[in-house]
């Protein structure tokens, strides 16, 4: 658990929230084993970064590739999640790709604001999350990942079916140290006092 000194005075922080999108939650095109859950960690973030105005910035994607099955535009599963849906001043970045800063004006928000650590939360966790965290890091931003507000799918590879679980504890655990602190929603939120307030 983070303790207040971790919180460097001067340290602008954001919550990135990335695609926690319709079609990840049940009824949607790709639904995601522990999506509801995840979605109400994530919401839990959003009201503490709300509570403290600190920036909160959406990734959502929008399909383009040609095949595609979901989050394609025009459809309800492409749309925010209600558990953390947008409000005004809330910055909205769309993305075509797994990387949050590809071809979008994420970094350029980031330093127009003056952004040094990116709490980060969302879906896929192998795909997207883990994507986004790496590049994060490389560009320079300290990362903190709030694990149990991710979700991920089951996977398979050589004919060795791999659970949902435990994708996402071996990408979790590859991120944390190097790329990310790995840390639970409630070790973020424990005092939201201590987050250094920034202006969105």
């Amino acid at each position: 658990m983070p303790d207040r000194a971790s919180w460097r005075a001067g340290v602008n922080t954001a919550l990135l929230l990335v695609d926690i999108q319709n079609d990840y939650f049940p009824g949607g095109a790709m639904e995601l084993p522990g999506s509801v859950m995840a979605g109400a960690r994530a919401r839990q973030l959003v009201e503490a970064f709300r509570r403290s105005a600190l920036p909160i910035i959406h990734v959502q994607h929008i399909s383009t590739r040609p095949g595609a099955t979901f989050f394609l535009p025009g459809t309800g599963g492409v749309e925010i999640n209600e558990c953390v849906t947008p409000i005004e001043g809330e910055a909205v970045i769309r993305k075509h790709f797994p990387n949050s800063f590809r071809d979008t004006p994420l970094l350029a928000h980031l330093r127009e604001k003056q952004i040094a650590r990116l709490v980060i939360a969302g879906m896929m966790t192998h795909m997207c999350i883990d994507t986004t965290t790496r590049a994060a890091a490389d560009l320079g931003f300290e990362c903190w990942l709030a694990h149990d507000a991710c979700a991920c799918k089951a996977l398979s590879f050589g004919g060795v079916a791999i659970p949902a679980e435990s994708v996402q504890a071996a990408y979790m655990a590859s991120l944390n140290g190097l790329f990310a602190k790995v840390l639970p929603v409630e070790a973020i939120c424990a005092d939201p006092g201590t987050f250094p307030v920034g202006g969105r």
